[in-house]
């Protein structure tokens, strides 16, 4: 038998109710498309680092009014 743990408690698969079942698979569901998000989200914050980086350097250099110890970031 398949058990499943709930809050620190086990409990069988078929001895759920209907119900019980439904809302053990939304929560699964939802679980799976959280990580899946998250997943996306971390591609995309390393997709913007990237490109901020190349925008960085395909910006023209401008020296006019640098004081010296001034950061070119």
């Amino acid at each position: 038998m398949t058990t499943v743990k709930i809050n620190n408690q086990d409990y069988e698969l078929e001895s759920l109710s209907d119900d019980a079942k439904a809302q053990l698979n939304s929560l699964q569901f939802v679980d799976l498309e959280l990580a899946r998000l998250q997943g996306q989200i971390a591609a995309m914050q390393t997709a913007r680092y990237a490109y901020a980086n190349a925008l960085k350097v395909a910006l023209p250099v401008s020296t006019e009014g640098l004081v010296i110890g001034d950061s070119l970031n």
